[in-house]
């Protein structure tokens, strides 16, 4: 097709502001999908994705409209629009030319809406503001149309107002889209090069690339080099997701598209990476993207019943179609082999092992999550640390550094208080205030990660009443004040339930981890201590108290000695119980440190 009539943009927009339902409705009325097999979100495949509404993978389609008589080529990516799926938009505005920016009529202008109007200013695309939900109630389109004039400067003469659910105004965006996005520029006839913007692995076919023609052509049959990896293959199937799987002969610059080439595992490709012809090479590769920055880290290990070999096995194939996360094999002297796994965050955390029980069908016992620390070290070296028994001797750090983000929270003006107060508590240090209108407040806040980790965004939706939203993004690390604090169950150090946490906070966080800790555990034949500490001083001590039983309950009459020794005989079994007796510590106490603070 002329280069001149295709058109490449992303939809991108806070949570819950409908950019799937927007996808449906263009390829609604592109005809794309019959009328028999629409449903709601048709772009997300993914059980979870339509259990919890929301969008987890960045979905690639391909349309055509027909607008003034002239048939156009729409490559569109619905992308996420929770914080922690973030990687997945910069990937998707980076294989686009343009977007288009959703928001909520009835909300306004968001956190994640700021966020990803940044990350496309800063792709270089052009921009077409979309308001959606004009037809609900509570809608105030105009008002909404100049807060994003006023936060965002774009102008509100470009707005484009839309109902995706009822269809309303979509005509009109497809005509903007004609005429206010730019075509793609590559040129058919220069050396192929082209942008994996994504990947999945497929049991009979290998590794399926998306790829983003940038410049050149490419042919099934071709021989092709991934310049990354300085590796050849032979192109086996090459075509267009419409949203069925349609192959095709070729793709020319500007189109996005699949491949296939018998590549055997998700490791052999990179996403970001370059392909180019074998024979006539580009003479660079494209610039790509950074690796994703994994920021929450937790151990699994094989429950009761279940083998490592298990787990192992299910990690690799769930890695084969998800390569944002990673896992390293790890050892703990309570809970035996495991795997450390790293996440972009918790939500993303939560979505892998609900993938694990379900798809694969393996129960694990899971730590709580923690964040990276840095750790300089007497010597100079620097050195990053994901769980707390990961640290080296105290007498040998020099310095132990927290990451800190960057957060903007939205928040209506009567409970700015309310905020002010929930990040002070947080160790927030507050950097400024915007008004985006007069009962919208931005708060920009730099925080410490781990402060923020478990149970902040619930805090913060309950102190505005729902209507507060946030995102953050990495600054850095900081020198602070933190220690480790160690649990004990029985004297023996368990490194899973172990955490790195600031000086001031050590003993209220000890006394009510343990507290919650003993209501977990049950009770055994033998007297259980619990106790929490930060080097050789304890903080906090708890007892689980043996079961009692009778054993002089059928000696009766006689001399008192004979019920002496059966106390006597009982006290030894105890005490040598005691000495080789294991406590089982039940998955639900690795996440009581997560449970919100009272």
């Amino acid at each position: 097709m002329d280069q001149q009539k295709i058109r490449n943009f992303s939809i991108i927009a806070h949570i819950d502001h409908g950019k799937s339902t927007l996808a449906d409705r263009l390829l609604q009325l592109s005809g794309a999908v019959a009328l028999r097999d629409l449903k709601e979100q048709i772009l997300d495949e993914m059980d979870l994705e339509r259990e919890r509404g929301i969008t987890i993978k960045a979905s690639a389609v391909t349309i055509e409209m027909v607008v003034d008589g002239e048939t156009y080529m729409f490559n569109l990516i619905d992308t996420p629009g929770h914080v922690d799926f973030h990687y997945e938009v910069d990937r998707a505005l980076a294989a686009c030319d343009g977007a288009l920016l959703v928001v909520d009529a009835t909300q306004g202008v968001q956190a994640q809406t700021v966020a990803n109007a940044y990350a496309a200013v800063g792709n270089d695309l052009e921009i077409i503001p979309v308001v959606n939900k004009i037809d609900l109630p509570g809608a105030s389109p105009e008002d909404t149309a100049i807060e994003i004039e006023h936060v965002l400067g774009i102008s509100a003469d470009n707005v484009q107002f839309i109902s995706a659910k009822s269809g309303v105004g979509i005509p009109e965006l497809v005509k903007a889209v004609v005429e206010h996005l730019p075509p793609p520029k590559g040129d058919p006839a220069a050396p192929l090069q082209a942008l994996i913007f994504d990947s999945e692995y497929n049991d009979y076919r290998g590794v399926i690339c998306y790829i983003r023609m940038v410049a050149g052509t490419i042919s099934k049959g071709q021989k092709i080099l991934l310049m990354g990896r300085q590796r050849t293959y032979l192109i086996t199937e090459l075509g267009k997701f419409r949203p069925r799987v349609t192959p095709c002969q070729t793709l020319s610059a500007g189109e996005t598209g699949y491949m296939v080439a018998s590549i055997k595992t998700l490791k052999d490709v990179t996403v970001g990476d370059t392909i180019t012809d074998a024979v006539h090479p580009a003479p660079k590769a494209l610039p790509g993207y950074k690796p994703p920055a994994l920021m929450v880290f937790c151990d699994f290990y094989p429950s009761s019943g279940e083998s490592y070999d298990n787990l192992r096995e299910a990690l690799e194939r769930l890695s084969l179609n998800d390569s944002s996360f990673t896992y390293n094999p790890q050892h703990s002297d309570a809970l035996g082999p495991g795997y450390r796994c790293g996440f972009l965050g918790l939500l993303h955390m939560e979505i892998v092992q609900e993938r694990l029980e379900r798809e694969c069908g393996v129960s694990v016992v899971q730590t709580a999550p923690s964040v990276t620390y840095e750790v300089l070290l007497q010597n100079g070296e620097i050195k990053r640390v994901e769980a707390a028994g990961d640290l080296p001797d105290p007498s040998a750090i020099e310095e132990l550094r927290e990451p800190w983000v960057e957060m903007q929270i939205i928040t209506p003006d009567e409970s700015v208080g309310n905020v002010m107060k929930l990040a002070e508590m947080r160790r927030g240090e507050y950097k400024r205030t915007e008004y985006l209108s007069p009962q919208r407040v931005m708060l920009t806040y730099d925080f410490p990660f781990g402060d923020i980790l478990y149970d902040f965004y619930d805090k913060l939706k309950s102190g505005t009443r729902g209507y507060g939203t946030m995102d953050y993004h990495v600054i850095g690390f900081r020198a602070g004040d933190l220690v480790k604090l160690d649990i004990m169950v029985n004297h023996t150090k368990v490194d899973a339930l172990s955490l790195i946490c600031h000086r001031s906070s050590a003993d209220r966080r000890g006394r009510k981890f343990l507290i919650r800790l003993r209501r977990e555990i049950g009770r055994q034949q033998f007297e259980v201590r619990l106790q929490a500490a930060i080097g050789s001083r304890i903080l906090a001590s708890e007892t689980i108290k043996p079961f009692r039983k009778n054993v002089t309950a059928k000696c009766y009459g006689g001399d008192v000695t004979r019920k002496r020794k059966l106390l006597e005989k009982q006290k030894a079994g105890k005490k040598r119980m005691k000495n080789i007796g294991n406590v089982e510590i039940p998955q639900k106490a690795f996440m009581t440190v997560l449970e919100p603070e009272d």
